[in-house]
């Protein structure tokens, strides 16, 4: 029996796997096909790709920034230069864009490196009993571990813990708000010399031109587009029923914006994030309890980036340390 099974390859599950791996054994689970969890990055065409998910890391907490650097140092990341234009009232001048050497989901595939991974293992159900808990993954198979910790959502978190969590969890202020993405090729726009723009649209939030980050080369301009928080609520809950009109609500809207004609799209996809941040942070960055051997991190317990997905791991770390000092010990990145 394994010590620690953790639920979600994220920012924050791949942190805490991390930490505890160095004393203990870890197993990870993910109902995705690849790790990164809302850092994703989306294959195209030999080694072009879209970053689908988060878009870049700009670091305010120190000690997550030195963390980055050190990535950076290690080759995982790099930083995204070019043309970045703000029409938003929240511009800041001059800060780093930190983005993945290869795509966005970099930094789990790095600190996940050597770990038990499960992918495309969505889990069902969980069950502490005895003293230790027993996992039913989607093919009715039943894993038993000492200590369980969950990096989903706060809305998933609920419905596969429930019954274990205390009032004060449950009724934690939390609104997760969607994001729809489209990803785009298109032929004859090779000269789209901008590499980001921030919108105040009412449908579209956000533009990147993943050919300026600089991990290929390519003949088709590849653009992600990421709509307003406001528009996602309006389709996430039926965008998949016709996901080719629902890009194309987005994709003409984006067309009449910049002058692109849409006849020249030779590729396009779409996915929608039902649960992609919380913008309020909660009073607590973490949740362990010795009682169940139960943890949760995530961001949507400091608000909506990287940075608070990875300093809520940090300190469930923390926390169990406080709590079980003989079991679990320090790690240094």
């Amino acid at each position: 029996m394994k010590d620690f099974c953790i639920v979600g390859s994220g920012i924050s599950g791949a942190t805490i796997a991390k930490l505890l791996s160095k004393k203990y054994s870890v197993e990870l689970f993910d109902k995705a096909r690849g790790v990164g969890g809302r850092s994703s990055n989306k294959r195209h065409i030999k080694a072009s790709s879209f970053d689908h998910g988060a878009q870049y890391i700009s670091p305010k907490n120190t000690k997550f920034k030195n963390f980055i650097v050190k990535l950076k140092e290690q080759n995982v990341l790099k930083i995204w230069n070019g043309n970045h234009i703000d029409f938003t009232k929240n511009q800041r001048k001059k800060i780093n864009k930190y983005i993945g050497k290869k795509g966005n989901n970099d930094i789990s595939k790095h600190l996940l490196k050597g770990l038990k991974v499960n992918l495309s293992s969505a889990i069902m159900s969980i069950n502490f009993n005895n003293g230790y808990w027993s996992v039913t993954l989607q093919n009715n198979k039943k894993i038993n571990f000492k200590n369980l910790i969950i990096t989903c959502p706060f809305p998933q978190v609920i419905n596969l813990a429930k019954k274990y969590l205390p009032k004060k969890i449950k009724k934690l202020k939390v609104k997760m708000q969607p994001n729809i993405t489209v990803m785009l090729a298109f032929k004859n726009y090779n000269n789209f010399s901008i590499s980001s723009i921030k919108l105040s649209e009412k449908k579209i939030g956000w533009i990147a031109n993943e050919n300026s980050k600089k991990r290929f080369k390519s003949k088709e301009l590849l653009l992600t587009l990421q709509s307003s928080v406001q528009w996602a609520n309006r389709h996430i809950n039926n965008y998949k029923k016709n996901k080719k009109k629902t890009a194309f609500l987005l994709i003409e809207y984006f067309s009449n914006l910049f002058g692109f004609e849409t006849g020249n799209i030779v590729f396009y996809n779409i996915h929608g994030w039902k649960y992609s941040y919380n913008f309020n942070k909660t009073n607590i960055k973490s949740y362990w309890t010795n009682k169940y051997n139960l943890g949760l991190c995530g961001d949507w317990f400091l608000g909506p980036k990287i940075e608070d997905a990875w300093l809520s791991a940090n300190d469930l770390f923390i926390e169990i340390n406080k709590k079980n000092p003989p079991k679990i010990g320090g790690f240094n990145f």
